[in-house]
C-alpha cells in the first residue's frame, strides 16, 4: 500500500479551466427563491387589498362594523371574556394530560400480541370506533346532563367536570389512533431484537417500541391538542362560564357581537403559536429523515 499523498496539483484549479458550476447553480437557486418570495409577497398584498376594498365598500359594512368591531364594546367585554378564557385554558390543560395517558393505554392494549389478550384488544377497538363516531357535542350533552341526574354518591355533578370528562373520552379515541400509528411504524426487527436480548413482550413494548413511537408522533399529537383547545368552547352548552359563554352573555345584554370577536382573538393567541410550533416539528422531522436516508 502506498503511503504517498495525493499527486501534486490535485485539488487545485487550473486557471485555464472555466469556473466550477456549483456556485453558479447555488446563486441561481438563491436568486430564484428571492424572486419567488417577492412574487408571493406582492400577490398576497394585492389579494388582501382587493378583499379589503370589497368589504369596506359593501352596502352593510357600517352595520357590521358597529356590531362586530366596536372599540367601546371590545374594551367593555374584554375583562369578562378574558376571565372566561382562563377557564378554557384550565380545561384544556387538565384534559390534555389525561388524554395523553389514557390514549397511550388504549394504544398499548391494542398492540399487545397473543390470543389471550384478544378481549382487551377488542374492547379497545370498540371504544375507539364508538367515540370516534359520535360528535363531541353529543357526548358533552349526554354526560353533562345525564350523569348528574343519576345522583350517584361521591360522583361530582359539576358541569365543568363532566365537560372535561367528555373531552377526554372523545379525544382519547383519536389520540389512541395516533399512538397506534406510531407503534406500527416501528420496524418488527426492533421488537425481535429486544426479544432476543431476553426481554418479555411487555418489556420490549415498554422500553423499545413505545419510546420510539412516541417521539415519532409528537407533531400529530400537537395537532390534536390544538383541536382540544378549541373544543373546550363546546362545554359552554352546559352552562360553564368560559370565554364563549361570557361573550354570549355580553352579546345578549348589548345586542352586539364584538364580544365574540374578542373570544376569537383570545383563542387565536394560543392556537396560532401552537400550530406554528407543530409545523416546525414536522419540518425538523422531515429534514432528519431525509438526512438519515442519504
Amino acid at each position: 500500500m502506498s503511503l504517498a499523498g495525493p499527486p501534486e496539483g490535485a485539488g487545485s484549479i487550473d486557471p485555464g479551466l472555466p469556473p466550477p458550476r456549483r456556485p453558479r447553480l447555488r446563486d441561481g437557486l438563491r436568486a430564484e427563491g428571492g424572486r419567488g418570495a417577492l412574487i408571493a409577497t406582492v400577490s398576497t398584498v394585492v389579494f388582501l387589498a382587493v378583499v379589503a376594498v370589497l368589504v369596506l365598500n359593501s352596502p352593510g359594512w357600517d352595520r357590521v362594523r358597529q356590531a362586530f368591531f366596536d372599540g367601546t364594546d371590545f374594551a367593555a367585554s374584554l375583562p369578562d371574556v378574558l376571565s372566561g378564557f382562563w377557564v378554557n385554558v384550565q380545561m384544556f390543560m387538565i384534559a390534555e394530560v389525561l388524554v395523553l395517558a389514557f390514549a397511550l393505554l388504549l394504544a398499548v392494549i391494542r398492540a399487545i400480541p397473543g390470543p389471550v389478550f384478544f378481549p382487551l384488544r377488542a374492547l379497545s377497538t370498540i371504544y375507539t370506533d364508538v367515540f370516534r363516531g359520535i360528535p363531541t357535542l353529543l357526548v358533552i350533552l349526554l354526560l353533562g346532563f345525564g350523569m348528574p341526574a343519576l345522583d350517584l354518591q361521591g360522583v361530582p355533578d359539576s358541569e365543568m367536570f363532566w365537560g372535561i370528562v367528555a373531552l377526554v373520552i372523545v379525544y382519547s379515541a383519536y389520540v389512541a389512533e395516533v399512538y397506534r400509528a406510531g407503534i406500527e411504524s416501528i420496524h418488527p426487527s426492533q421488537r425481535a431484537a429486544a426479544r432476543s436480548l431476553g426481554l418479555s413482550q411487555w418489556k420490549a413494548l415498554r422500553f423499545v417500541v413505545v419510546p420510539q413511537a412516541v417521539r415519532r408522533v409528537i407533531p400529530p399529537l400537537l395537532n390534536d391538542f390544538v383541536a382540544i383547545q378549541k373544543e373546550t368552547a363546546l362545554v359552554a352548552i352546559l352552562g360553564v362560564r368560559e370565554a364563549v359563554r361570557e361573550a354570549q352573555i355580553y352579546s345578549t345584554s348589548t345586542f352586539t357581537f364584538t364580544s365574540y370577536v374578542v373570544a376569537a382573538l383570545l383563542f387565536l393567541l394560543v392556537t396560532i403559536p401552537l400550530a406554528r410550533f407543530t409545523d416546525y416539528l414536522l419540518d425538523r422531522e422531515r429534514r432528519r429523515r431525509q438526512a438519515s436516508s442519504g
